[in-house]
């Protein structure tokens, strides 16, 4: 249901439930929580994507109607805990994007660091219409949007297309639909051109900058800075 492959220090993991347009089911959540444990020292980038013609359709809806009070916290804990595993990976998360992004799906998308998608990829949030409230990761959008571009998404429930996704910041990068892996392939380059200990660092800031106050981000960021330095260090600066 997952598939992880590893070269050249780039791990791809790739949803492969194309039969149900990679709808995550508790089989599924299971296995892409097993595949980010791969991801060991040799790995400096991971690519996220789906296989077939979506990234991911959400959540899956039949598990959905089972749910009961107590299971429902267990299932959307499993999708937590993936998306927390995705933003804590010490190396750069690029999102492939194609076709569809839904929900949970999108949470998963805006747990990585970088988004690339396809000309013609819709994006929702359409929980409402559902008759749940979105959660967890949804917590990710306002960072991402600012709260009212947030709020059109998860209270209207509206898909919005690619370019509105990059006008509004949720993807970084918009390409024709046959360049998608050529796109990411570069972006996954230039990630691999930054040095290996500083990349680790930068990600572990701008969460920090994101989850803490300025004064103690500043703080912790000089003296991130002056570790940099520290004689015998792998990966310190070459110069300036």
């Amino acid at each position: 249901m997952v598939e992880f492959q590893c070269d050249g220090g780039i791990a791809r993991i790739f949803l492969n439930r194309p039969q149900k347009v990679n709808a995550l089911d508790s089989a599924l959540l299971d296995a892409l929580a097993a595949a980010l444990q791969k991801v060991g020292d040799g790995v400096r980038v991971v690519v996220l994507g789906g296989r077939g013609k979506a990234f991911c359709a959400g959540a899956d809806v039949n598990e959905l109607r089972a749910l009961t009070p107590a299971t429902a916290r267990q299932f959307i804990g499993r999708i937590h805990a993936v998306c927390d595993a995705l933003r804590r990976l010490p190396v750069p998360v690029l999102a492939r994007l194609h076709g569809t992004v839904l929900g949970a799906g999108l949470e998963l998308a805006a747990a990585c660091d970088l988004r690339v998608a396809a000309q013609g990829t819709s994006f929702a949030m359409p929980e409402v219409r559902l008759g749940i409230p979105s959660v967890v990761e949804a917590a990710l959008l306002p960072r991402l949007l600012g709260s009212g571009r947030a709020a059109w998404l998860v209270l209207t429930g509206e898909p919005i297309d690619a370019a509105r996704a990059y006008e509004w910041g949720l993807v970084e990068s918009v390409c024709a639909a046959h360049e998608l892996d050529d796109t990411v392939g570069r972006v996954a380059r230039s990630l691999l051109a930054g040095d290996a200990a500083a990349l680790r660092t930068q990600k572990e800031l701008l969460q920090m900058w994101e989850e803490q106050p300025l004064a103690a981000s500043v703080a912790a960021s000089i003296e991130r800075f002056a570790q940099a330095y520290t004689i015998g260090r792998a990966g310190a600066p070459k110069g300036h």
